[in-house]
């Protein structure tokens, strides 16, 4: 069985670090782009399993991107998860309706990254770590 392919688009090289050691640790392989036009190249290039999105990034915000995303047959059932600084209250709503399955708060809690993550690639939950009833999602 192969590894899932994740895209990680953050501007922050410590938070995309971060991210591929919880990642690689639980057998996926990530990519990743810092900026909203590299996040549409990475994608074209890897064509990944599941896209990790920031909202605040250089070249164009998040919402940018997922529309960009959508907008291709090819990445239209890639399922996105948001995971952002940004205040929940604000922008989960709008996250959510432009098609991503959930919205994460930074900093993350690995047991619910990693949930969210299992659940959006329609993965089975780990018995002593299933925290996805706790979330909203799409």
């Amino acid at each position: 069985m192969s590894n899932k392919k994740i895209l990680i688009v953050d501007d922050n090289a410590d938070v995309r670090k971060g991210m591929h050691v919880r990642l690689t640790a639980n057998h996926y392989d990530t990519f990743f782009a810092g900026d909203a036009i590299a996040a549409m190249s990475e994608a074209r290039k890897h064509q990944p399993d599941l896209i990790i999105l920031d909202l605040g990034l250089p070249c164009g915000d998040g919402l940018v991107v997922m529309q960009w995303l959508k907008a291709f047959p090819a990445f239209d059932l890639i399922p996105i998860i948001v995971v952002s600084a940004r205040d929940v209250r604000a922008n989960q709503a709008r996250v959510l309706k432009a098609g991503a399955k959930a919205y994460l708060q930074k900093p993350l809690d690995d047991s619910k990254f990693l949930a969210v993550i299992r659940h959006a690639l329609g993965e089975p939950a780990l018995p002593h770590k299933s925290v996805v009833h706790e979330l909203w999602m799409a």
